[in-house]
């Protein structure tokens, strides 16, 4: 029996094909997507639709319009371009160039995607651009032709502006581009250290550690988007990607991920059940939010806004309830007679659906 799916349809559905229960905390966690970037077939999809800050997610669509440039030959790898006064005084992350200085092409795209230096994101654009402002214009002339109908850039290294939103699938539309466009470019994605000069540079992508057959893309963050992440994996040949947006933490945002991977990998059979649904075909969210939500609050550290210190306050206030607690339990205990219960047979565990995230 062949099932039509559409909107938010899709997420019941691949619960209940995978006959696994998700488990929510209170949950704070932002948009997801998960799909099939050869085909743009959706595996799973979560408030896809919804206008979130994409952080230095941006750098994806910076570092496409540079291998559109390779590619029509107005750049080559070992091209130069200057760091300007503008590039020169972008805040952090950066590798910090002095005006004046060169980079060329290929050093600026690995800093760019492993570093996700903001200075250097400007250095490409300029270059490529002839200008910031005409950078611009060109990003969100390639979003529209990519189909990107919710997206506005307004800098190309996605620091704070309240302009500069995107979407789960707008994202998706994005690195489906890339991978089959400039398949050729693909190992720069996966790389996990490079060396700029002197300065050895680790990527920020944790998954390419610490999950099986993960091979790129991008992490992302700022405190109102909060922990931003496209993560593509590669078993057997099968290729998935995953877009997870606004998780509180670095190591929520590498666990949702790596979820959503493992969710499609395991139920990759149920696709021929299924009427496929794609990035184009899926049905838009009636009900998706048009302005860009905000998860500062529930980001851990001052930086954000001192979340930290409150979340201290809880964890002592629990620890002084679970005292108490247990002040009773060991009184209780002391008058019950104890009896031992037989413990239960192992069985096999359910396959791992994906998780909505860390709070």
């Amino acid at each position: 029996m062949l099932f039509s799916l559409s909107g938010k349809v899709v997420r019941s559905v691949a619960l209940l094909v995978a006959a696994v229960s998700l488990a929510r905390a209170p949950a704070v966690a932002g948009p997801a997507l998960l799909f099939e970037p050869s085909s743009g077939l959706v595996l799973y999809a979560e408030d896809q639709d919804d206008a979130w800050h994409p952080a230095s997610l941006t750098k994806l669509m910076t570092a496409y319009l540079t291998f559109e440039a390779l590619k029509e030959g107005k750049v080559t790898l070992a091209s130069k371009f200057l760091v300007s006064e503008l590039a020169h005084t972008q805040p952090p992350s950066k590798i910090g160039l002095p005006i004046g200085a060169e980079l060329d092409v290929e050093h600026a795209l690995q800093a760019l995607i492993v570093k996700s230096a903001n200075d250097v994101a400007v250095i490409l654009a300029e270059g490529i651009g002839g200008s910031h402002d005409a950078f611009i214009e060109r990003m969100n002339a390639t979003a529209k032709r990519l189909g990107m109908t919710r997206t506005t850039f307004v800098n190309p290294n996605g620091l704070p502006a309240n302009e500069q939103v995107t979407t789960a699938r707008d994202l998706a539309k994005l690195t489906r581009a890339i991978l089959t466009e400039f398949p050729q470019f693909t190992p720069m994605w996966s790389l996990s250290d490079i060396h700029v000069g002197r300065a050895h540079i680790r990527t920020h992508n944790q998954l390419l550690k610490a999950y099986d057959g993960a091979d790129g893309m991008k992490t992302g963050f700022t405190c109102d988007s909060g922990y931003n992440v496209v993560a593509t994996a590669t078993r057997d040949g099968h290729k998935l990607a995953a877009v997870v947006l606004g998780e509180p933490t670095g190591a929520a945002r590498s666990l949702r991920a790596a979820n959503l991977l493992e969710h499609g990998f395991q139920y990759r059979a149920w696709q021929g059940v299924l009427q496929p649904v794609t990035l184009d075909t899926l049905d838009l969210l009636p009900d998706a939010n048009s302005v860009a939500a905000s998860v500062r609050e529930f980001v851990p550290g001052p930086a954000c806004g001192g979340r930290q210190e409150r979340t201290v306050d809880k964890v002592r206030a629990r620890k002084k309830r679970l005292a108490v607690a247990q002040q009773k339990a060991d009184a209780v205990a002391k008058t019950v007679v104890p009896v031992t219960v037989p413990a239960p047979k192992p069985t096999a565990a359910a396959p791992a659906a994906p998780a909505k995230g860390v709070d």
